[in-house]
């Protein structure tokens, strides 16, 4: 069922080469990573883009991500979510935070058509076989302001747009950068976008797999493995006043095959906040900072079958690798979010430009964290 409207460049950018390389080379943390160093290294999970891109003011999109192929109503997952800082609309998440439960995908967009994201959610689960009679659905979408770059007020994403990111989503490598709700986001002062990253934990700690996907779109003082980068290229929060550059928003997204139960995935949503940190971010005021974490594990979907659920919990003395690998993941994909994203030019002319990723590789190589 494709939409393509006169005039305007839709890409589905997930089937397209990704022009400029993620951070490789530089250490962050010592975990390995998963096979494609994506979310979508926890076994089932799947991420679909739609970007859409018109004329010179229309700088947007939808990132969707699926935790399984099956009916998400009817085979729900469990989930917890995590407020950094609330200065956001995150729908859907007083349901998540009260019974525990993950029962649509989850649509990344921007602030203006979160109400778009819900419709469409919902009109996809009301249109699945078995589910005529369903008559409240929980449909969980998050968002960041791309107004900078972006005719945010235009409201041009419809719900035809998020059922192509959801009927994109994939599994294998991830598209990053300029790309689905990413499009139009900045970050630390630069071009900001969609990054993924993930680590796979030995057999002796479980051999569990911990995958993050973040929308970055706030800023502070930026890092990258400890390197001062903001400061050392003249572009940090403070200077010259611009407080513009601190103010925004990161969606997170943390997937884990560890069979955990809601408690336990909130203590892992708020280790991503320390890998936030560790980029330099600072939650601002005006920055609204969300964690959704959910567990795949097959032997603790909620199918609402049973009067009483059997369910596998990691013991709580289990799971400090994983939130290791949770920081780690998060620290990442934040910085192969900069990494990935291009120079853009939008509405009023306004421009982010991409971080100079050679001058940064050479910061890190006069400070010793890469090697020549």
């Amino acid at each position: 069922m494709k939409f393509i409207a006169p005039l305007l460049l839709l890409l589905n950018l997930s089937l397209m080469a990704q022009s400029r390389p993620r951070a490789f080379g530089i250490p962050f943390g010592v975990m390995p990573t998963g096979t494609h160093n994506a979310i979508t290294d926890v076994k089932g999970v799947k991420v679909g883009h739609f970007t859409l891109i018109q004329g010179d003011s229309i700088r947007t999109g939808i990132t969707a991500i699926l935790p399984h192929d099956g009916d998400l109503y009817r085979e729900k997952v469990p989930a917890a979510i995590h407020l950094g800082n609330g200065y956001g609309k995150l729908a859907g998440y007083s349901q998540v935070r009260e019974l525990g439960e993950l029962e649509t995908p989850l649509v990344l967009t921007n602030t203006l058509n979160v109400a778009t994201g819900m419709n469409a959610l919902i009109s996809d689960c009301l249109r699945r076989p078995g589910n005529e009679g369903v008559g409240s659905v929980n449909a969980v979408v998050g968002e960041t302001n791309d107004g900078f770059l972006n005719d945010i007020r235009g409201r041009h994403l419809q719900e035809q747009h998020v059922f192509e990111a959801l009927s994109a989503a994939a599994s294998g490598p991830v598209q990053e950068g300029n790309v689905g709700a990413g499009t139009g986001t900045s970050c630390f002062g630069w071009k900001g976008g969609v990054g993924t990253s993930s680590r796979a934990l030995p057999t002796s700690l479980g051999g569990y797999t911990v995958g993050v996907l973040v929308q970055t779109n706030f800023g502070g003082v930026l890092q990258i493995a400890g390197v001062p980068v903001g400061p050392e290229l003249g572009q940090y929060y403070f200077k010259d006043e611009l407080e513009s550059h601190a103010d925004g928003s990161c969606m997170i997204v943390v997937a884990t095959d560890a069979p955990l139960g809601p408690r336990n995935l909130e203590r892992l949503a708020k280790r991503c906040m320390l890998g936030l940190a560790r980029t330099g971010g600072i939650a601002s005021n005006g920055s609204g900072d969300y964690v959704v974490a959910f567990s795949t594990a097959p032997e603790n979907r909620i199918t609402g079958k049973d009067r009483i659920r059997s369910v596998q919990e990691l013991a709580n003395g289990r799971v400090s690798p994983l939130f290791l690998a949770a920081i780690e993941a998060t620290e990442e994909a934040i910085i192969n979010s900069l990494f990935a994203a291009e120079t853009m030019t939008g509405r009023d002319g306004h421009q982010r430009e991409a971080l100079p990723v050679e001058e940064v590789m050479e910061l890190l190589r006069k400070r010793g964290v890469v090697k020549e």
